[in-house]
């Protein structure tokens, strides 16, 4: 790379800020539906984690109060407090929204900011709306740089760009400046984090990193709002974000800025059908088109999977422990589990992924049957595929395949199906039936208020 492309006459965090300010998402088609399914879903699967141990940890590890809703609970807080909080709920159960050629949450991290920002500086539905887009926008076009490259170097994703999102989100609805964006840019590239060694033993870290994300994006651009400078290089530079968290300085920032701010790729995020990671989710339909054939899972003798290179060391490997995940968050990232969970009880739900249901021995009995080979030519991480093939103790062959993501931009879920899971998640987190309604009637009209607040939702 030569030096001159090390130190651009306009930078890309420059390029995003000029962007920023003459994007107008709200003319674009169908960009209110994609927000209010956005928030619909973020918000429902707050309240069905509301009563979870790392919520309530969450919450007690704050000290401060303020004006900012946490959803689903009584007490309130400042409003990096409330960003941090939602966005762990958010995204603690993995049921949240994906963007499929991240693969990369976005829901989790803007919704959070941007709700406390609304609440803490009194955005108009518009604003709000505006940030949603924006913020969404560019944390799944940061995508595009490196595919996989993020992963495979030990980060999440989601945790850093997802600081960069809440930038872009948080900014775009207080209308910064192109200098004070950049600067803000710069600052949130040494607050972005987020390691992966909780795929060892299926402990908490992951649901952290959306609410880091979602603080630290706020926090960065009231520093720049103050006047604190950072790096206009933070993307591409020699020391950069993704020469730190992607291990290059090769990325195809063309990729990510061509049609900027007039092409909008946000409204094809995903809505998950089931409460965990993405990539399982063909698999788990696979699954259960053998489990509608209605045999013995007992006389199941194997399942050979086919499978991408770019998800074996997070949803495959080590294979042992794949097959017999310690408790329910690591059962998420298991495609062993997940398809031996889809035989057997037939879906893959929240309840599916509770720490006594993982060790149902005849759940693991099918889960240790499941082996992969790699498939060379899957097109991950462009699309998300499945391939069961169950031999039986018969000798008998039943092979499954499906080539898409349920939920996704080619086959989304449609809104009653939608509809459907909010109402689940309330009732799993213990929201009366009428609650349920006002929230849903809130969220409604939410792009048409004045003043954005969600306090509604603290019953």
């Amino acid at each position: 790379m030569s030096e001159a492309s090390k130190n651009p006459e306009v930078s890309i965090s420059q390029r995003l800020a000029r962007g920023i300010l003459a994007a107008q998402p709200h003319k674009a088609a169908g960009a209110r539906d994609v927000g209010r399914r956005m928030v619909l879903d973020i918000a429902s699967i707050c309240i069905a984690a509301r009563a979870q141990p790392y919520v309530a940890a969450a919450m007690a590890s704050v000290d401060a109060d303020g004006p900012c809703t946490v959803l689903g609970h009584t007490r309130k807080l400042g409003v990096e407090g409330a960003a941090f909080v939602n966005g762990i709920a958010a995204h603690g159960e993995d049921f949240d929204d994906t963007f499929e050629g991240g693969p990369v949450h976005a829901g989790v991290v803007i919704v959070p900011a941007l709700i406390a920002a609304a609440e803490r500086h009194g955005f108009s539905g518009q604003d709000f709306l505006r940030g949603l887009a924006v913020g969404s926008e560019v944390m799944c076009r940061l995508c595009a740089v490196a595919p996989t490259r993020v992963h495979k170097a030990g980060f999440h994703p989601t945790a850093v760009f997802g600081v960069m999102g809440a930038v872009a989100g948080v900014g775009a609805a207080l209308r910064l400046t192109e200098q004070q964006l950049v600067d803000a840019f710069g600052i949130a590239g040494s607050m972005a984090s987020g390691i992966i060694e909780y795929l060892a033993d299926g402990s908490w870290t992951k649901r952290m990193h959306p609410g880091w994300a979602a603080q630290s994006g706020y926090r960065a651009v009231r520093l720049a709002l103050e006047g604190f400078k950072g790096p206009r290089t933070v993307f591409e530079g020699t020391h950069g974000l993704f020469h730190g968290f992607a291990n290059t300085l090769d990325g195809n920032f063309d990729a990510m800025m061509a049609g900027f701010g007039e092409t909008w790729i946000w409204p094809t995020i995903a809505f998950k059908p089931y409460a965990c990671g993405t990539m399982c989710h063909p698999y788990i339909d696979c699954a259960r088109e053998f489990g509608k054939l209605g045999l013995d899972p007992a006389s199941i003798a194997s399942i050979e999977c086919e499978a991408a290179e770019g998800v074996l060391h997070r949803l495959w490997e080590p294979l042992d422990q794949k097959r017999r995940p310690p408790n329910g968050y690591a059962a998420k990232f298991s495609v062993p589990y997940a398809i031996a969970v889809a035989i057997v009880r037939g879906d893959a739900g929240l309840r599916e992924y509770d720490d006594v249901i993982v060790k149902d021995p005849a759940i693991l009995g099918v889960a240790s049957k499941v082996t992969y080979v790699v498939d060379p030519a899957n097109p991950y991480p462009r699309q998300f595929t499945g391939h069961v093939r169950v031999k039986m103790a018969d000798g008998s062959v039943h092979e499954f395949r499906q080539g898409y993501f349920k939920g996704g931009a080619e086959h989304p879920l449609s809104d009653e199906d939608l509809a459907r899971k909010f109402e689940a998640n309330c009732a799993y987190g213990g929201l009366s039936e009428a609650d349920a309604r006002a929230l849903l009637a809130h969220i409604d009209s939410v792009f048409d208020q004045a003043t954005v607040g969600f306090s509604l939702s603290s019953r």
